[in-house]
């Protein structure tokens, strides 16, 4: 989809058009009679009325002043309404609310129109809006047109009538509702860059149009939830029955678990218990287990935790089992059990002067002329593993991508994710054996730079931390990390350690001694699941990896924050 230049006064009615063709050609047979009528009359619509619509679609919120819509490109925008108001896409002077008319009015137009009010409820002229509004609130005002609100403003008041079949057309684009209109205009700037996908003309996010209804009725739900509504009423309204859509699933599976949790922590125990049972979510059966150990189902939980651990979800389930199931073996005057014993990482320990930034401390400290240090926590391996295998990521397989603006493929944390490609990273990763990986990773840093992608953070990886990467780490390891994350792809991209050591000039490199990998905790800190896994992991190939453990010196001075993203550290302190 070629992009209008923004040198275009009209570029977003442009971009709102494009959205209506790519709807009509892949979307004809779900839209509804109303949003297909839509999209016919507004090609025959005025090019001022066409524009001044999308404007206000684009613009946040559904009540506009006619004031504040001026546009050079539109000219008389109260014209232009009139198709519009007759069409029926946005109404002329309809009731305000009392907070919609706070949102639309500055505070001294207040104080001018609703003086005699502020007065007669005792608000000083001095008052904040928020405590106008709030007074005023109480009385619970009727709503009322602007026109009566505020006489003296003479301004007209729309309100915009197509909002909700607009968001759906989004929705219908974007496969989601995170995506704004805004993509278009900061692809044009440069600010967000995208792979080019060769899409087929049937590639969209939607097959039917239950699937559509069924993601908008989740998120309001998930609306209403964030907005802390009542539970019961949230209750009432969430699907029961599994989707057979594997996506619309997931989302069901994750707001059931927000729901059952909040239930946890409120101490709604059976409630909280039955929403678990009945989700899809893989952390969904530990918290069964600690909602029965917490309701004394001793019994109960040591039957579920020991079918989990003979077949667990993920390492995350598996790593929570290896202590809970001790606990309640324990509980019922049964024997632990040998717990697995990770291989310990080596221990480093540090007194420095305290810093605003530990990592870069740590970094700053173990820096030398012949081994840099990089502050590259999670960037580094999947940068690296982004470069190699970009091909297979960006492959256009039927549902992984279905309009120009995606960042990675949309099936990129469904467990098929990799058997889906398995041909096209098997080819990826060979590269690792024959040597070609280096040359290939440089190719892709050049010719890819600032594309968007789910895996390479462009401002955490330039040149020089690639080079020491590609000269000191061996492939054997680049390989274990990289089939490591792509056995869980959501887990394994973080909880990598902090910093990076490297010795570029050693005489007779070996792989345990070219790069060492340290994860650095400040007092109080303690290692969180995900890093023991990843460290744990390590150790267990052999790899040079070490956790250091700050102390801050009592009589040093606080150091200034020196490093940013991947910057080497300066040299200085003793290793």
């Amino acid at each position: 989809m070629a992009l209008p230049t923004l040198e275009d006064p009209l570029y977003y009615l442009a971009n709102f058009r494009r959205v209506l063709d790519w709807l009509t050609s892949r979307y004809a047979d779900l839209l509804s009679v109303d949003e297909a009528a839509f999209i016919a009359d507004f090609q025959r619509l005025p090019q001022p009325s066409q524009a001044l619509l999308v404007r206000m679609i684009m613009r946040r919120g559904v009540d506009f002043r006619a004031s504040r819509l001026d546009y050079a490109e539109i000219g008389d925008t109260r014209a232009a309404a009139e198709p519009l108001i007759a069409a029926g896409w946005i109404e002329e002077g309809a009731p305000l609310s009392l907070e919609a008319l706070f949102a639309l009015t500055t505070r001294p137009e207040l104080g001018a129109q609703l003086g005699g009010w502020l007065a007669t409820c005792g608000l000083s002229r001095g008052a904040g809006k928020g405590v106008w509004l709030a007074a005023l609130q109480a009385g619970s005002p009727e709503p009322r047109p602007l026109a009566e609100w505020a006489p003296g403003l003479e301004d007209r008041h729309y309100r915009l009538s197509v909002d909700a079949m607009c968001e759906r057309f989004r929705l219908m684009f974007f496969g989601n509702l995170r995506q704004q209109w805004s993509e278009f205009v900061l692809a044009e700037l440069g600010v967000y860059r995208f792979e080019t996908i060769e899409l087929e003309a049937t590639s969209r996010a939607f097959s039917r149009r239950q699937e559509l209804e069924a993601y908008q009725h989740l998120h309001r739900c998930r609306e209403r939830f964030e907005a802390d509504e009542a539970m019961e009423s949230l209750l009432a309204d969430i699907p029961r029955l599994p989707f057979a859509n594997e996506w619309l699933e997931r989302r069901r599976g994750r707001l059931i678990y927000k729901l059952a949790y909040r239930l946890e922590r409120q101490g709604e125990l059976d409630q909280a218990l039955a929403l678990y049972q009945d989700c899809s979510a893989p952390e969904a059966r530990l918290r069964r287990i600690r909602v029965l150990e917490a309701q004394q189902a001793i019994t109960d939980a040591l039957a579920l935790a020991e079918r989990a651990a003979a077949d667990p979800v993920n390492a995350a389930e598996r790593q929570a089992l290896e202590r809970v199931l001790p606990r309640l073996r324990r509980k019922l005057g049964l024997a632990p059990g040998r717990r697995p014993q990770a291989t310990p990482p080596l221990r480093l320990d540090l007194v420095l002067p305290r810093a605003t930034s530990v990592e870069r401390a740590v970094a700053r400290h173990l820096c030398r002329d012949e081994a840099p240090v990089c502050y590259v926590e999670n960037a580094l391996v999947n940068g690296l593993f982004g470069l190699l295998c970009w091909e297979a990521i960006f492959a256009p397989l039927p549902g992984a991508f279905f309009h120009p603006f995606h960042s990675g493929p949309v099936d990129l944390f469904e467990a098929d994710f990799q058997v889906r490609r398995r041909d096209r990273f098997d080819s990826c990763l060979a590269a690792l054996e024959t040597g070609d990986y280096g040359a290939i990773i440089r190719r892709r840093y050049r010719e890819k730079w600032g594309i968007q992608s789910p895996f390479v953070f462009w401002e955490a990886l330039d040149e020089h931390l690639l080079e020491l990467a590609l000269q000191c780490i061996p492939a054997r390891h680049l390989r274990l990390w990289f089939e490591r994350l792509l056995g869980d792809v959501r887990a394994n991209r973080a909880g990598m350690p902090d910093l990076i050591q490297f010795w570029p000039e050693d005489a007779e490199p070996s792989q345990a001694t070219r790069y060492r990998m340290i994860e650095v905790k400040g007092p109080g800190d303690r290692l969180q699941d995900n890093q023991k896994r990843w460290l744990d992991f390590c150790a267990r190939h052999d790899m040079p990896v070490s956790v250091c453990y700050v102390s801050w010196d009592p009589e040093g001075d606080i150091e200034a924050p020196g490093l940013s993203g991947s910057d080497t550290a300066v040299a200085g302190g003793d290793s």
